[in-house]
Order: C-alpha cells, then structure tokens, then sequence
C-alpha cells in the first residue's frame, strides 16, 4: 500500500509518501515541504490571515496532485497548532475541503503527543521497557510517557520553538536578558508537567524527536542525515549548555550557515534550544537520544493497525483517497 501524509504545521506544509502495510516497515517513497509560517500569519484578532489561506489552499492542492501522481490509495491529512489555535479554523478547514477536496483534520496537542510516542515505541520495540518522549515543534512542546504502546501521560504545551521566538524575542540575536528572562520564564511554564512526569516513575529511556532536537543533536555533533536513521544520535545537557552559549550570540542569517540548520528554520533555533534545556533541566534529564520517527510515522502506523476501519484517530486523519473523493 502506497500512502501519502500531509501535515499541515506552523512552519512547513508537508507531504510524505511511503510504502507500507501492516506489519512492515514504512518504507519513504518521497518527501517534499512548503515554507508557509501559519503560525506567522495570524492575525491581530488571532484569525489565519487571507493570504494565509490562500498559501495552504495552493500548498494543499499541490500535495494532493503530487499524491495522486505518485500513486498514493490514501492521503492522511492533518493540522497541528497553528491552524488548531485559529480562530477561523472551521472556516479555514471547510474553504480548504471545498476547494481542493482534501479533509483535514485537526490534532488535539494530546494526540500528537500520542501519536508521536507510539512512533517511537515502535522503533525502539518492547525492550526500551519505559518510555518518555519529548517533541517540540513550531507551536507547541509534546510529552508522553509509558511502558504500553498507549501512552499513560500524554501532554501538550504552548511552549513551540517558534512560539517561543515570537513571543518572547524581540531582537536578533536576542539579548542577554531575553535569554535569561525566557530561561527563567520557561522554567515557571514547565513546573506543572515536571510533577506529572515525576508521578510516572523513572524513565527506562529518554527519547527527543522533531527537526528542532535533530538540529541541536548535530550541532552538538551528532551523525548527519547522511549516515543512515539507525546511527545511535544523542544531545547531552552539557553539549546543550555549550552550544546555546554559541548560538544565542548569532543572528538567524548566520545560523542559516551551519550544518544541519535549514534557513527556514534558523530564525527560532535559539528559542527551540532554551526550550530543550529547560525541560531536561525541569526532568532533571542529562541525555537524550533522538528518534527518526516522530509525528507523521505515528500515523502512519496507526491507520496501518486499523486498515480494517476504526473509530480511531488514525482513521480520522485519513482525508481523501488517491482520486481526491472525500472518506
């Protein structure tokens, strides 16, 4: 079976496509994104601006020929926070199913959470015994934790890298008291959710995924892309510590310089770093390892669990067939 994922973040428009079926390993086929900053074209009253609906209407349709042309029987289409959070995202959803016939459905934070943790059990297996994850993505910070492949916490904050620089910067490179301000200030955001992590007991392994962890791991030194996805990657409190004291002084063009950090990016990399630190500092973690899997394979592997059909959020996100007709 040949499927085809869009998901529609802050940042990036993205369609991947890959081979699989129940049982084996999604093998990718093909990957291509749309720079779109949703979360950047919101508007004052907090609405995804018209020339914001306009780019995800055109970027929609795009993936959704790229789709057909490739050959997909299903094309999973979702949203995260960025349209979530709109406050037209129920006219922005219904413009974009009428003009290109894609359903896109929205995630709740919690079931990315969920989602992204069941992709890294997965890839891990049974014997990683229990899990924590962490993802932090352009507009929020997910946690999961548990031994089943059912998370039993499973959490979402609006602490995204791209949030996070919007709100909290104001210069570039930002000062040294925004700094310290959005350390601090991200410390009190994560007190709450470092409770309910420590009420789940010890961890028997610490996992990050997303381009913002990837990033810091190779900044840090971890193996490039180019290397293979089973090279063991980890990002350590030290290694972190040492590099924000390098990035914080740098604008986002210069970031754009350095390997493993996308131009599109580089702006809320400073950010995605002080929100790294502060949750291995708020979990008191000293080293995690970065997973290749994250969001887009979480539901992947769940439509694949229920090929048969289920009242299930990975059937949920399953939008349009290959032709376009809504499911």
């Amino acid at each position: 079976m040949r499927l085809g994922v869009l998901d529609v973040g802050s940042n990036t428009v993205h369609l991947l496509v890959v081979d699989a079926h129940r049982g084996a390993h999604p093998t990718p086929m093909h990957s291509e994104k749309t720079m779109l900053r949703l979360a950047e074209q919101l508007t004052g009253s907090g609405e995804l601006s018209r020339p914001g609906e306009d780019g995800l209407v055109r970027a929609v349709e795009s993936a959704k020929s790229a789709a057909a042309r490739l050959g997909c029987e299903d094309v999973l289409a979702f949203a995260t926070s960025a349209v979530r959070e709109a406050k037209n995202s129920a006219k922005v959803l219904a413009r974009v199913t009428a003009e290109t016939g894609v359903n896109l459905r929205v995630l709740s934070g919690e079931d990315e959470a969920r989602l992204t943790f069941l992709a890294v059990r997965r890839w891990y297996g049974w014997s990683a015994g229990k899990l924590l994850v962490l993802d932090i993505g352009g507009g929020s910070f997910e946690v999961a934790m548990g031994r089943d492949e059912e998370p039993e916490l499973a959490a979402s904050l609006p602490l995204g890298a791209g949030r996070t620089t919007r709100t909290r910067f104001r210069n570039d490179p930002p000062t040294r008291s925004e700094v310290v301000a959005t350390s601090a200030w991200l410390e009190d955001q994560l007190a709450g959710l470092a409770k309910k992590v420590a009420g789940q007991g010890i961890p028997d392994r610490v996992v990050a995924t997303s381009k913002t962890f990837r990033s810091l791991a190779r900044l840090t030194g971890a193996a490039p892309s180019a290397a293979g996805p089973r090279v063991r990657r980890t990002l350590t409190d030290t290694a972190l510590r040492q590099l924000i004291a390098f990035i914080s002084r740098m604008t986002a063009a210069d970031l754009a310089q350095l390997e493993g950090v996308s131009g599109s990016r580089s702006h809320q990399l400073v950010a995605g770093a002080l929100v790294a630190q502060a949750a291995m500092r708020a979990l008191s973690l000293t080293e995690l390892e970065i997973c290749p899997w994250a969001l887009r394979e979480g539901v992947i592997l769940r439509r694949l669990d229920h090929a048969n059909g289920s009242d299930d959020t990975g059937a949920a996100v399953a939008g349009v067939s290959a032709s376009g007709e809504d499911r």
